[in-house]
């Protein structure tokens, strides 16, 4: 697939109201899943093969914290996640720093592809959970908002 084909998937699936879309050709197959989409789904359909690698046992589920009332940036899709522009330049958002909507938090580098991640509203970044150069999983926290 080329890029610009990837690009026009990428903005169709943005503009619909689709939560996913797949797309196969020449034996390649393309997924996209909109994050709010991965947010609303539980963490084990959105990733089963982890799930089946770190299943809980029933000690340390019952010893795990309950879930932060507080909001949570998802990275919306499998890549390395850069923190800053380039290394050496200052992050793109810091603890404390209030963020307004749109605003850039991360990028995820999948495929050679540099795929920008936004604030979806305005808050403030109370964690950022990833260290810059770090792989991610779809749907796993990036920064936590208060």
């Amino acid at each position: 697939m080329k890029q610009e084909q990837i690009k026009t998937l990428i903005d169709a699936l943005a503009a619909s109201d689709l939560a996913e879309l797949e797309y196969s050709e020449d034996g390649s197959t393309l997924r996209l899943v909109k994050q709010s989409a991965l947010a609303a789904a539980p963490a084990a359909a959105r990733r089963p093969a982890a799930a089946a690698r770190k299943a809980p046992t029933a000690e340390s589920a019952q010893q795990a914290p309950p879930p932060a009332a507080a909001a949570e940036c998802l990275a919306p899709l499998y890549g390395v996640v850069h923190l800053q522009s380039a290394p050496g330049e200052p992050p793109f958002v810091q603890p404390g720093q209030a963020v307004e909507a749109g605003q850039m938090l991360c990028v995820i580098e999948a495929m050679k592809m540099f795929n920008e991640v936004r604030a979806d509203a305005a808050a403030t970044v109370q964690a950022v959970l990833v260290r810059s150069g770090q792989e991610v999983e779809a749907g796993e926290p990036l920064f936590r908002f208060g």
